[in-house]
């Protein structure tokens, strides 16, 4: 279905490939690790890392019984495991753990295991690291990485393992992945304001959690429940702004107080101090829309590194403490960066498989999971490694989370920039894309349709994984197997994107405003599962006490992304175990099934054509998922009461 020039799809669940001969026991053999900076386009090396460098790297262990967890968490679960439970039934055995702990040990590194009995968190030296893995680390310089979006990830110089780490094969065997040879902050957030030089008049853009609790049928449960006796989690790389949630709770939101705690856990250490560069905003909102919309439910923020051990390590730790009922992230990066780094032999899909494991013990503990689609439509890799193939974010990828996309609400307005003005109208709820802008942003701002076009490829994330399959879940209803679209955008300029490896990927578009129409098959995992609105022209409110060191108003609008709305379904989710009186879970078995039943607590957004589309991929009337949607917009009491039933 896409252009991803690398791939036959690959699925993440199974174990690495048998060799024709077992390895001898102490047979070094390569073990999957992150992204590494050898992988990242424009990369240079300019020494050594010293030996003395401390670092924090995550051993991820293979669970036990995987296919039959797998297989009951997408079937949907009937009760839920404590914490002691998933241990003894899917962590790995206390044996092997011993085996990589002592063989750690004896090279000067320290070791804790996390409650599961699936990460195992190490400190020790560079030098320690590169003699117990048998690999070598330099320094990089890696400049910044360009989307065509308008947003970055910042230059940064790191250290980094020069390819994939090795272990012996009796401790490799049991080892999924290594993450953290390497500080590269890959992740990025997916909260989006315009900032294209035309501005928009008569756009209600200044919504409140309020306003989503209305529009999609929370309301109603506040009759008797506001998420007492819950606990919300969010999953961040960025330091919360002190004081900001209960702020904008008490004299934004101006919900009820009810005494309830928010808590910080600063996991591997923390992100270090609140900025708006390295994503306090994010982690603002998150907090702000998900504990406004369950003013009763306690609130922590689990924020860690923006690292790979970081962000796996934030997900553990929410499983092993298991006491979030419910959790949100919004930090992601392309299949496609992910993809490049499995091409220069650095590491296996077994990447991905290590937050799935994350995501599975959350799942078979009850703790719901929802983590945004991304923000650049059917393109997610144009925002990190500057390709135009069609692509989806991880982790949101995985089968094991809600993914949560976006939609623009109906407005009328305008857009009036240097060169004129020009009308918008968006008559009803659509998927968000804004290609709906590029016309009007051409004439306000003086330049051509395709120059606006390639500097807004924005909208809802939303696909086809090429790595994760097709969970049970999706093969109930229509349109998870097949998609539509809208050929705005055509890949070309086929290059190799990674120096020195065969990794051939498109770096350009040509464009069209009058897009064929176009169908096919497709393989993996859809993404999204369910969406609200996300469009920053029909957008939120923002608090950020750290737009004040740039110079800007602490309080904004015009904010979206799917960044707010996977906060929104966290909170949702909290005010519906209150009201149930218990965990819920993944969202997703029961969801679909309720889909594909007569009276679908989603009403699907599925009109064909390029009036409701994430930039490619658009609806077509009859089917109940749409990539560029997911299955559609909820009435959140209807789900409540449909499980309730």
């Amino acid at each position: 279905m896409g252009v991803l020039a690398v791939a036959t799809p690959v699925a993440v669940t199974a174990g690495s490939a048998q060799a024709a001969s077992t390895p001898g026991p102490n047979t070094l053999e390569k073990v999957a690790t992150g992204i590494l900076a050898p992988a990242l386009r424009g990369a240079s090396v300019f020494g050594t890392t010293p030996s003395s460098t401390p670092e924090q790297v995550s051993f991820i262990l293979r669970e036990r019984d995987k296919y039959q967890l797998e297989s009951a968490v997408t079937s949907g679960l009937s009760s839920f495991d404590s914490v002691g439970q998933f241990a003894a039934q899917y962590g790995a055995n206390p044996a092997v753990i011993q085996v990589l702990t002592s063989y750690l040990a004896k090279f000067g590194i320290k070791t804790s295991v996390y409650p599961g009995n699936v990460d195992v968190s190490a400190t020790g030296t560079a030098g320690e690291f590169d003699a117990a893995l048998s690999c070598i680390q330099d320094d990089y310089h890696v400049p910044s990485q360009a989307g065509y979006d308008g947003g970055t990830i910042p230059a940064q110089t790191v250290y980094s393992a020069t390819g994939a780490p090795r272990l012996p094969y009796r401790i490799s065997q049991d080892v999924l992945a290594i993450l953290g040879l390497t500080n590269y902050a890959p992740f990025v957030s997916h909260a989006v304001k315009p900032t294209a030089a035309p501005v928009p008049t008569g756009n209600p853009n200044g919504h409140l959690p309020s306003d989503f609790a209305s529009r999609y049928g929370l309301s109603p449960l506040y009759k008797s429940a506001d998420g007492a006796g819950e606990t919300l989690g969010i999953v961040t790389l960025a330091a919360v702004d002190p004081g900001a949630p209960q702020y904008f709770w008490s004299k934004i939101a101006k919900v009820p107080s009810t005494g309830r705690t928010l808590t910080v856990d600063n996991v591997d250490g923390g992100p270090g101090k609140p900025s708006d560069a390295s994503g306090t905003g994010e982690t603002d909102l998150d907090a702000e829309q998900s504990g406004s919309l369950a003013p009763g439910a306690n609130v922590i923020i689990y924020q860690a590194p923006n690292t790979d051990p970081g962000f796996i390590d934030a997900f553990f730790t929410a499983a092993s403490t298991n006491i979030a009922d419910t959790i949100s992230s919004s930090w992601g990066e392309s299949e496609t960066v992910v993809a490049a780094s499995v091409a220069a032999g650095q590491e296996t899909p077994a990447y991905e498989a290590a937050f799935d494991e994350a995501f599975l013990e959350l799942a078979d503990q009850g703790q719901s999971v929802f983590v945004s689609s991304a923000d650049e439509g059917a393109y997610t890799a144009s925002a990190d490694l500057g390709t135009t193939n069609l692509s989806v974010d991880v982790p949101g990828d995985s089968p094991y989370v809600t993914s949560s996309g976006g939609t623009t609400l109906p407005w009328t307005g305008k857009l009036t920039g240097s060169k004129g003005s020009a009308k918008v109208s968006v008559k009803s709820e659509r998927a968000w894309g804004w290609d709906y802008l590029w016309q009007p942003t051409a004439v306000a701002s003086g330049t051509t349709y395709a120059k606006a076009a390639v500097a807004n490829v924005v909208g809802s994330g939303g696909g086809f994984s090429l790595v994760e399959p097709e969970p049970s879940y999706q093969t109930l209803v229509s349109g998870t197997s097949n998609y539509h679209g809208v050929q705005y955008l055509t890949p070309t300029d086929y290059e190799s994107v990674v120096k020195g490896v065969n990794f051939v990927e498109p770096t350009s578009w040509s464009v069209t405003s009058k897009p064929p129409l176009v169908s096919g098959g497709g393989w993996g995992r859809a993404e999204p599962d369910v969406s609200a609105n996300a469009d920053p022209y029909t957008g939120y409110l923002l608090y950020e006490p750290s737009f004040a060191a740039i110079g800007q108003p602490t309080l904004q609008n015009d904010w979206g992304g799917t960044s707010f709305v996977a906060p929104q379904f966290n909170g949702s989710t909290a005010v519906i175990d209150s009201y149930l009186g218990h965990r819920i879970g993944l969202w997703n078995p029961s969801l679909y099934s309720l889909a594909a039943g007569p009276d679908s607590p989603v009403t699907p957004l599925n009109t064909a054509g390029t009036s409701n589309d994430n930039i490619f991929y658009t609806g077509n009337p009859g089917e109940l998922y749409n990539e560029a949607t997911g299955l559609g917009v909820p009435n959140l009491a209807k789900f409540a009461q449909d499980l309730a039933g």
